[in-house]
Order: C-alpha cells, then structure tokens, then sequence
C-alpha cells in the first residue's frame, strides 16, 4: 500500500478527526498521523492557513493518499472499507448495512445542537453545559438509536452492531460529550458510552489528547 498521512486537528477538540482515525486503526490501516493545531486565526471559518495547505476544504481531516485527498470524514472511512473488507467496518448482512450507514449519515448531517452546546473536550468534566430543549431532542434520539441497536445486537458484541463499525467510530464523540458534561443516561446507553470509551484504540486517542498542551479558548469556555 502506498504511504498513508491523516492529518487531524485537536485530539482534545477534533470530533471530526477521531472518526476516521478509529476507522483506520480498527481496520490496521498503517498510516502516519500529523496533527495541526486549530484555534487562532481564521478558525470556525475554514480560513486557517495551515489547514489550507493541505486541505481544499479548509477543514481536517484530510487523508492524503497516492496524491489524493481525501477530506471528508465519512468519504475516509469509506476509503478504509475498501481497503480492508475483511475489517467489516461496515456489517457484511445487506439490510442491516443499510440501517447502519443510515445512522452514520444521520450523526454526519445531524444533532446540530448537541455539538454546538457541548462541543467535544476529551479533558473535561462538568456539568455547567447550557442544554436547550433542543439538545435534549438530540440527546434523547441519539439514545433511542443506541438502545434498539443495541437491543437487537447484543448477541453479536457490545457495540452498536455487535462488532465494531463505522456507526460506533460515529457515535464516539458524543460518548466523550456525554461524559464531559455529565449527561445522565438510560442504563443501556450508559453501558455503551462505557464500551467506546474502554476501546483500546479510543484510550490511546485519549492519552494523546490529555497530553497536549493546546487549548482553544471557545471551547474551554463552554
């Protein structure tokens, strides 16, 4: 395989790039990682220069591959599935398939408010988060997701499809919030934020993030 560079943002910040970096460590991609400090100039506009050297859309991450980038976080996990069918980041049955990639796309477009009011911080705890009815909407979706997935799939694993998928690389962000801000959960939501975050791949993640020495001030403020 040729020479693989994800370059990712914040670990402590990055919901966007812990995504895909699951789904290539899940899939024993090899792959070098350069993370690109965000805040200052020009960030929550997409106009950070770095960035924009190495990325079109001004956002990370960006997969840098055979002279193509690839800067989307979906668009890299489906690049991961390809190059490594045998991982099943997607499940092998056709109809759950289809239910699986409908709530990836669903966490992709969705829970807007949810991410703006508990934006991700792997390093903190509270529970000072301003939470609208309309983030409790979404907390209260992502939850009946979790529980009928989770309901139909025990027997195959403890993730949402039993074994670990690109829905679960999805949903790891918001298992972060929810711990962050303290959100009470139904005991099999609860259990299944405990699984992600027990995930040996998410805990080096973690390790990396508590390790760094950058803060964006937006998102200590929250």
């Amino acid at each position: 395989m040729s020479k693989v560079v994800l370059l990712v943002g914040n670990k402590n910040y990055s919901s966007w790039s812990l995504r895909p970096w699951l789904a290539l460590t899940w899939a024993a991609i090899d792959f070098e990682e350069r993370v690109i400090p965000l805040g200052g100039e020009g960030y929550g506009q997409r106009r950070i220069a770095e960035v924009l050297q190495v990325s079109p859309s001004g956002c990370v991450p960006v997969l840098h591959v055979d002279g193509v980038r690839i800067w989307d976080s979906l668009a890299i996990c489906e690049w991961a599935t390809e190059q490594r069918p045998d991982a099943r980041l997607w499940p092998t049955e056709r109809r759950t398939r289809s239910v699986c990639r409908s709530v990836v796309c669903e966490m992709h477009s969705g829970f807007s408010s949810l991410r703006n009011e508990m934006p991700m911080n792997v390093r903190r705890r509270t529970n000072e988060a301003h939470v609208s009815k309309d983030t409790r909407a979404d907390i209260a979706r992502i939850q009946e997701i979790w529980t009928a997935l989770r309901e139909q799939h025990a027997p195959a694993g403890a993730f949402l499809f039993g074994e670990r998928t690109i829905a679960d690389a999805f949903f790891a962000p918001v298992c972060t919030r929810f711990r962050t801000y303290g959100v009470e959960l139904a005991p099999v939501a609860a259990n299944y934020v405990e699984t992600v975050l027990a995930d040996p791949a998410f805990q080096a993640w973690e390790r990396a993030a508590t390790a760094e020495p950058w803060t964006i001030a937006q998102t200590e403020a929250v």
